[in-house]
């Protein structure tokens, strides 16, 4: 997977090399490379900001910095299109931060020794590159969006800064045929893209095969699979620690209590925390005992989906 990040602070992708996703670059699953957003510019400071058409507070990426940045990444010739200032889906531009630090910096690149479907958990190898801009304002970034885009072959991260990138943007690349994906990590907003690109690329590299050391791992993981759930609770050893014991099923070597325990538990977890997943369980998937656990948590099981009595 080829992986690119433009961001007026690439050094802070630095911490890319450490860890599993550090081992991954050299094992050239992936190759990842950090550019500085500035070095498209041509003014004497460097400028990729301006105020803000119609007024208010804060500077907004301006999209001719952008545009000859991106342009060059996806190998694209400039084009004008059809004006479309009264288009009905005009997507917000990203708020991102109200100050920034405006000193240049260089260009970094992560080491490496190298050289729009339908949302599914089986998607096929995308045929061109995915464009994706963190934006407190969009739809939530999911695992199963993960899945999806761990089947790409070129990722392209923008980080936004400021009062966020011009809305303009991710429009004039979705009408050149790009596939472009704006999404929020959470109800908050950050100083900037940089974190929230850390976070998706987290997210999707650990699904590559090979990525992990035991690919068993992320089979039964929190939001993983059909019917996804919240993941049980995990122990080690020892059996006690200081005064609290592991749940003694645990300890019993009976696996087939201890699946089901394990899987009781998922279920009063997700019940207790995040009930519109058990809302999305799909029913005739359900067994005997996940139906009775269930059932003894106030759910009424006999229809396509779970409700609550």
């Amino acid at each position: 997977m080829k992986i690119d990040i433009v961001s007026v602070f690439p050094e802070y992708f630095e911490v890319l090399n450490l860890s599993l996703l550090g081992k991954a670059q050299t094992k050239g699953l992936v190759e990842v490379t950090a550019h500085n957003l500035r070095d498209w510019t041509h003014d004497v400071h460097h400028s990729v900001d301006d105020t803000p058409v119609g007024g208010g507070a804060g500077m907004v990426m301006k999209p001719e910095v952008w545009s000859e940045c991106l342009d060059e990444l996806l190998q694209l010739q400039p084009a004008t299109i059809e004006n479309t200032e009264n288009m009905e889906n005009i997507e917000d531009s990203a708020d991102s931060c109200d100050t920034c630090d405006s000193g240049n910096s260089a260009t970094v690149a992560v080491p490496t020794e190298s050289g729009n479907s339908e949302k599914t958990d089986t998607a096929q190898s995308s045929a061109g590159p995915v464009l994706i801009f963190p934006n407190p304002s969009a739809p939530l970034f999911t695992q199963q969006d993960a899945t999806e885009l761990s089947h790409a072959d070129h990722l392209l991260f923008g980080c936004g800064r400021y009062e966020g990138y011009d809305a303009r943007i991710p429009q004039y690349y979705r009408a050149q045929g790009i596939d472009v994906r704006e999404y929020s990590i959470g109800d908050y907003v950050l100083n900037g893209g940089e974190v929230a690109v850390s976070v998706m690329l987290e997210a999707i590299t650990r699904l590559l095969p090979g990525f992990m050391g035991n690919a068993e791992s992320i089979v039964k993981e929190s939001y993983t699979g059909e019917n996804a759930l919240l993941e049980h609770r995990q122990y080690t050893k020892p059996a006690e620690w200081r005064g609290i014991k592991v749940p003694d099923v645990l300890l019993s070597g009976n696996h087939a209590k201890v699946d089901r325990f394990r899987r009781d538990e998922a279920l009063q977890k997700t019940d207790e925390l995040r009930p519109d997943l058990i809302e999305a369980l799909d029913c005739t998937k359900l067994d005997k005992a996940d139906r009775k656990t269930l059932m003894a948590l106030g759910w009424e099981v006999s229809a396509a989906h779970p409700r609550k009595r």
